[in-house]
């Protein structure tokens, strides 16, 4: 998370008051909202509107690719987010959602990072690991262990 500041724990604090004002005209740090179509383009309405269609088609399918990648092999978030950004370069809702979905992935991001969340995770994976490692030992120790090729038909 962006806080302005090198020093961990420390926030810049506006000394007008205008911390987080937004532009008349939607945008903030100089990231404006809309369309990114070129200006030809943007001026002729039918134009606009079949450049938009194409966007959405073409995003339409990166994210449906991503989302048949989920259960299957392949790197199917990062393709629907590559989706999702697509979509961003024509759509405002797409653009808030992926603002939205970058400030959260920077906070999950930087909680992982805190060296006492890191320790919690260590030690419950620790834990996590010894649980299945004795659930195991007991149930070798209670049925054994039989190979699937030794199995007899009963």
């Amino acid at each position: 998370m962006n806080t302005g500041s090198d020093e961990p724990g420390e926030v810049v604090v506006a000394s007008d008051g205008a911390a987080d004002e937004k532009r008349a005209d939607g945008a903030r740090d100089g990231q404006g909202l809309g369309s990114k179509a070129p200006e030809f383009i943007k001026a002729r309405r039918a134009l606009h509107l079949s450049w938009q269609v194409g966007v959405f088609v073409i995003g339409l399918a990166v994210v449906v690719a991503g989302i048949i990648m989920l259960p299957l092999p392949g790197p199917g978030w990062v393709v629907i987010f590559g989706g999702m950004a697509i979509w961003a370069t024509e759509f405002v809702w797409a653009q808030l959602v992926l603002r939205w979905t970058k400030r959260k992935v920077t906070e999950a991001a930087q909680r992982a990072l805190d060296p006492a969340v890191r320790r919690r995770n260590i030690v419950l994976t620790s834990i996590g690991l010894v649980i299945v490692i004795a659930l195991v030992g007991v149930y070798v120790w209670k049925f054994g262990v039989v190979m699937p090729w030794k199995i007899k038909d009963q």
